[in-house]
């Protein structure tokens, strides 16, 4: 039977309506495809904390997690991820690629261009389907 994990990813949306997407570094499982950065929820943390310890790790600055944006299940060929995105807001610092390979702002119109890791793509469509 085929682990099921459970993620968080963070939709983090600057000043010009863009949104922060981040490359898989060559290291990680789905090596260099796009995702909303974030991580595994660990036990007794809820999504709000779960995101904001994430991006403190992964990306060297703080949100704060507002609305769950997209929930999604993505079967893989070796594990299960349940996605679960949340809106956030960059309160302090720069993101930093840390453990990814690359971080880019794009706009909505433009996230398709990338290509994305499946478990990303219903968040992806919703967001470029979204009224802003």
């Amino acid at each position: 039977m085929k682990k099921l994990i459970k993620v968080v990813g963070a939709i983090v949306e600057n000043d010009n309506n863009e949104i922060l997407c981040a490359l898989r570094s060559p290291k990680m499982s789905l090596p260099n495809m796009w995702e909303f950065p974030g991580g595994k929820v660990e036990k007794g943390e809820n999504l709000s904390q779960a995101i904001e310890r994430e991006i403190r790790e992964e990306l060297g600055c703080t949100v704060v997690a507002s609305d769950v944006f997209n929930d999604n299940t993505h079967e893989y060929d070796t594990f299960i991820v349940n996605l679960i995105t949340v809106k956030c807001k960059l309160v302090s610092g720069t993101p930093t690629a840390n453990e990814h390979s690359k971080l880019i702002w794009l706009k909505r119109d433009n996230l398709t261009s990338l290509k994305w890791a499946p478990a990303d793509i219903p968040a992806v469509e919703q967001l470029v389907s979204e009224k802003v």
